[in-house]
């Protein structure tokens, strides 16, 4: 892994001209852009100061109703946990139960997707 304090004091050394090369070169390689929305422009300076929002990386599946097909949801609880077949029918017949809880967004739509495939209402939250 990269030093960090070593790359910044690197970066604080570049020319205006340098640092403009080198933010196209990053735009380049990674495919995205460092320019600022148009609306971001009209903003006032104190606006442009308030923290950014942090993206969500933990989610929660919640079931909401275990619907026509209960075995099957349990089943599926079963899978998607490590619960016993008595704790995974106690889930499936508790509304508003968290099945999956502080998981990566990949794994909660999994789940959602499998609970949802078997008749159930869930949520991601």
């Amino acid at each position: 892994m990269a030093d960090l304090n070593k790359l910044v004091e690197e970066l604080s050394g570049l020319t205006v001209l340098e640092a403009a090369e080198l933010t196209k070169m990053l735009e380049a390689k990674w495919g995205v852009s460092a320019a600022a929305p148009v609306a971001m422009a009209a903003m006032p300076v104190a606006a442009a100061a308030a923290a950014p929002v942090e993206e969500k990386t933990e989610f929660s599946v919640v079931l909401k109703d275990v619907g026509p097909k209960k075995i099957e949801v349990i089943k599926v609880i079963r899978q998607l946990t490590t619960l016993g077949l008595k704790e995974a029918k106690e889930m499936a017949e508790t509304a508003g139960v968290k099945v999956l809880d502080a998981v990566g967004k990949e794994a909660a739509e999994e789940g959602k997707r499998k609970l949802v495939e078997v008749g159930a209402v869930v949520d991601i939250v």
